[in-house]
Order: structure tokens, then C-alpha cells, then sequence
């Protein structure tokens, strides 16, 4: 039987060997992209916006965890890059609403696009077909993980 200290040694090995894979694995996929120069912050904000839709400034803030100033130089390179527009909010004159432009829906989707095919490219080449059914219930646990508060 398995102690609740044998556990929790177990669980940190894991945890340290699953972050250096997921940040190698990450690395790998946005080789597989060209977004040019933008840094990660500008990145961030366009995987959002693309996910959740329009926001404003500060609900951005707040969910890459910047301060509203930092947001704002993020969202003024982005917007003169012409990958995000400024629109008056229709429930809040006062506020204003940023959402992608077409040319960077389009860029996200490609750039999305390019990533997946390698990665199941590399799955295909790689993985025996039982070894991908184990990848795929890991998923279902990692999901598990994602979703814990």
C-alpha cells in the first residue's frame, strides 16, 4: 500500500518530469509556426481573443495576469500590426471592445493548422498504435488536471 509521503514523492517526480515535457513539447509546436516578430504577451493575446472573442483591455489583463498599461502597449503594437481592431463595447459606449481582424483569424487558423498536422505527423511516425491509445487516455487524465481548481 502506498503511503500518503510516497504519494506525494511520487506526484512531485511526476509533476517535474511532466512540465519539462509539456515546455519541450510546447517549444516544438510553435517552431512548427511563424507569427514573425511577436513576442509571447502579443501571442497570448491573439490565442485568447481567437478562443474567447472580443474583450476589453482590462479582461485581457486579467486573464494573462498584466497590468492594464502593459495590456495596452500589447494591444497598440497588435493593432499597428493590423491584427486587432478597437470597436466602441454596444453595451458600454464608454468602453471599448478588441477583437482580431480577418488577416489574423486567418494567420491563427494557419499557424493552428501547421501545428497540428506535425503533431500528428510525428504521433503517426512515431507511436505503435496501442502506444497511441496510452497517449490518449493520458490526455483524458491531463484534461482532468487542467480542469482541477
Amino acid at each position: 500500500m502506498t503511503t500518503r509521503q510516497e504519494l506525494g514523492s511520487q506526484a512531485a517526480t511526476v509533476a517535474a518530469e511532466l512540465r519539462g515535457v509539456l515546455g519541450r513539447l510546447n517549444r516544438r509546436l510553435r517552431q512548427q509556426a511563424d507569427f514573425g516578430d511577436l513576442t509571447r504577451s502579443q501571442l497570448n493575446v491573439l490565442s485568447r481573443l481567437d478562443r474567447e472573442g472580443p474583450g476589453t483591455a482590462s479582461d485581457l489583463a486579467r486573464a494573462e495576469g498584466v497590468r492594464p498599461q502593459s495590456m495596452g502597449a500589447t494591444v497598440a503594437s497588435l493593432e499597428e500590426a493590423g491584427l486587432v481592431r478597437r470597436d466602441p463595447d454596444p453595451a458600454d459606449g464608454r468602453k471599448t471592445v478588441i477583437s482580431l481582424t480577418a488577416a489574423a483569424r486567418e494567420a491563427v487558423a494557419t499557424n493552428r493548422s501547421l501545428r497540428q498536422d506535425w503533431l500528428q505527423r510525428v504521433l503517426e511516425r512515431e507511436l505503435a498504435p496501442a502506444e497511441l491509445d496510452r497517449v490518449r487516455e493520458a490526455v483524458a487524465l491531463l484534461t482532468r488536471v487542467a480542469e482541477a481548481d
